[in-house]
């Protein structure tokens, strides 16, 4: 069993019988498995849905070489999940939206099933500590932010943050290299994981030296290419970043879309609330994109440091959960669901009392952030306005929660042994 850590902690003070653990563990898992069955059906975010199964008939019926043809917003993992999809579901080659049940079902399935080995893999991280394993595995599992995200709305956050968690766990175990592939399949799931390369870098740099983190940029190079290799010939990499471009510099060039964080307070007061352009200059052509930019990147900086100083289990996850905020917090065009990650990684080190609190914010804020912005009746929506005090209280808490996981990160880099083990 992992030693607790110095000071106080959060359970196994009385350390439940494995057995004990085990049935609670698979009664939440049942719990969570029923609860995802009962919303795979449902409307969910119909306007991303109708655009993914759009997406989806097109590979169903183009070659699979030429899926950049299509204005896709997605690395090349999430082609080859939706190809999948499209191969084992005769239906895609028709449907061109998300109206029939059976068809939203099929879209959710991999996200809801990430989840579920995501809940599965943090208990077993923590399974050292009975009964924070079942609170950190279940937490996850039947986490209302989690469940939202990929039962209802159809996102697909959870498939690059497994990727993340798995190259998290190789990396601690002293598998520097297989990390960097899972890390590689992460980038190549969606572009959201970027923030991952900060914590990683540092890890690979501090543990390998130079030559450990150039191999390890190798082998990531060497999986993307890989992953691309399908779509090279009909000129699929430029097609990818032309989409994306057009996504993030056009579609979506706004300070917040409907994320809590420092710039919807920018919107609230500037903006009474409304949407409003990221690329509006501040002084000469400094925007406020370029300002998220310097803001998020010092605070990045900051993270590395604090892993390549401290590269241990407990500094790593902490680096990752603060790479994620200090992204989501301090950048322009985030959506409401990109802190995801941090709740996977921050999960955890539940085991400590002042990680857990800061776990239990997060996802009290990040849940009223998704309901407020996606509300799933009205009387929720008017319950929870995504404008107004609700959205200003919500996003100062946030950079609140982001300062002090930025905080423990750099302490961390300062306590002479982690918490977490590698059992």
């Amino acid at each position: 069993m992992t030693p607790a850590p110095p000071g106080a902690s959060f359970g196994d003070s009385a350390p439940a019988t494995r057995g004990t653990s085990v049935l609670v563990f698979g009664l939440g898992l049942l719990l969570a498995v029923v609860l995802r069955l009962v919303l795979l059906p449902t409307e969910g975010f119909r306007g991303d849905l109708d655009q993914f199964v759009l997406w989806v008939h097109g590979l169903a019926t183009q070659p699979f070489g030429r899926a950049y043809d299509q204005n896709l917003s997605f690395p090349p993992v999430m082609v080859y999940v939706w190809g999948a999809l499209a191969a084992l579901e005769p239906a895609f080659r028709s449907a061109t939206d998300a109206a029939d049940p059976v068809i939203r079902a099929v879209m959710k399935t991999p996200a809801s099933l990430a989840d579920l080995a995501i809940g599965l893999l943090v208990a077993w991280e923590l399974r050292g500590r009975p009964r924070c394993a079942v609170a950190a595995g279940l937490g996850i599992l039947l986490h209302p932010a989690l469940i939202d995200v990929s039962a209802w709305w159809g996102q697909y956050e959870s498939i690059y943050v497994l990727s993340g968690l798995v190259a998290f766990m190789l990396a601690v175990r002293g598998h520097p290299l297989p990390a960097a592939a899972m890390l590689a399949v992460a980038l190549m799931t969606k572009p959201q994981a970027l923030p991952f390369l900060v914590p990683f870098a540092a890890w690979f740099l501090a543990r390998g030296g130079v030559r450990g983190a150039v191999l390890a940029g190798i082998v990531g190079a060497v999986v993307i290419a890989l992953l691309w290799l399908p779509f090279i010939p009909a000129g699929g990499p430029a097609g990818y970043a032309r989409n994306l471009s057009e996504y993030q510099g056009d579609i979506f060039a706004v300070l917040s879309l409907r994320a809590w964080n420092v710039w919807w307070l920018v919107q609230e007061l500037w903006a009474g609330g409304q949407f409003a352009l990221d690329g509006t200059a501040i002084v000469g052509p400094l925007t406020f994109r370029h300002v998220g930019f310097l803001i998020a990147g010092v605070l990045e900086v900051v993270v590395f440091v604090a892993v390549y100083r401290s590269p241990t289990q407990r500094t790593l996850a902490l680096g990752l959960g603060a790479a994620i905020l200090v992204a989501f917090t301090f950048l322009t065009t985030m959506h409401e669901r990109y802190a995801f990650g941090a709740l996977v990684f921050l999960v955890l080190l539940i085991p400590e009392r002042r990680v857990l609190a800061l776990w239990i914010a997060l996802g009290v804020v990040m849940t009223l952030n998704l309901l407020a912005a996606i509300p799933p009746s009205e009387q929720i929506g008017a319950l929870l306005p995504i404008s107004g005090p609700l959205g200003v209280a919500g996003s100062l808490a946030m950079i609140v929660i982001t300062v002090l996981v930025l905080r423990e990160t750099v302490a961390s880099a300062r306590e002479p042994d982690p918490v977490l083990r590698a059992p």
